[in-house]
């Protein structure tokens, strides 16, 4: 579990009274009640948002821009700390770029994290295009995000194919617009059919490398994890 105790420090020096403890269980719940209502309306929320209507909760009369904005960034920073590229994606990027059109597509709420994170783990410069759920306002399943995307990339839905390790977002979505999928599954958690999952994502260089070479554009995904872990941010 992330250490959180610096944005815990921007709350009591904004003059909130929860200790850590309650802090951490405060925000889990507005968190959890803004994405169950996402869930179900597949409106995107951002961070400012949900850390506005917190801070508005548990702060003696509610918090300005400045205190929003430290603890936004306080609180993204310590969640991305654990975030690392996995070893050898950015050479499969590299190779698959050569011959495919790649694209991100990530359920998000704050759109710097998607962008920083990218650039962090050097596999910015890889896709032809970025697609945050917090820009676009809708979020995967949703099937104009995967449309959207279509259009950004100039790929007919069944000459793309969508890779993510989330069922419902990364494969049910993308498949009921006629886009193809795959799904990073190890534990076979998923109702996908076996030619469908992944064990890895390294796997993908080679399905993709196959589609490539027989003339598809491939459009990809790193929303649910696929490249360094789902974005919640």
């Amino acid at each position: 579990m992330a250490d959180h105790r610096r944005s815990h420090r921007v709350l009591t020096d904004a003059g909130g009274e929860l200790a850590y403890e309650a802090y951490l269980s405060t925000w889990a719940r507005a968190f959890g009640e803004a994405e169950r209502a996402a869930e179900t309306s597949l409106d995107e929320y951002s961070m400012d948002q949900v850390g506005a209507s917190f801070l508005a909760e548990v702060l003696p009369g509610g918090a300005g821009a400045r205190v929003l904005a430290a603890f936004r960034d306080a609180y993204l920073e310590e969640w991305a700390r654990g975030v690392t590229a996995i070893p050898g994606l950015a050479a499969m990027l590299d190779a698959l770029g050569a011959r495919c059109t790649l694209a991100v597509v990530s359920n998000t709420h704050h759109a710097s994290l998607v962008h920083g994170l990218l650039h962090r783990v050097g596999i910015a410069d890889a896709f032809k295009a970025v697609v945050t759920s917090v820009e676009f306002g809708r979020r995967k399943p949703c099937r104009t995000v995967f449309e959207h995307a279509l259009r950004l990339t100039g790929c007919a839905p069944g000459d793309a194919l969508f890779v993510g390790d989330s069922y419902v977002p990364d494969y049910v979505g993308p498949r009921a617009v006629g886009m193809p999928a795959l799904l990073i599954d190890p534990d076979a958690r998923g109702p996908a059919p076996a030619e469908d999952r992944l064990a890895s994502v390294l796997e993908v260089g080679e399905r993709l490398g196959a589609s490539c070479q027989r003339g598809q554009r491939t459009h990809r995904s790193t929303g649910g994890g696929v490249a360094f872990g789902r974005v919640h941010g």
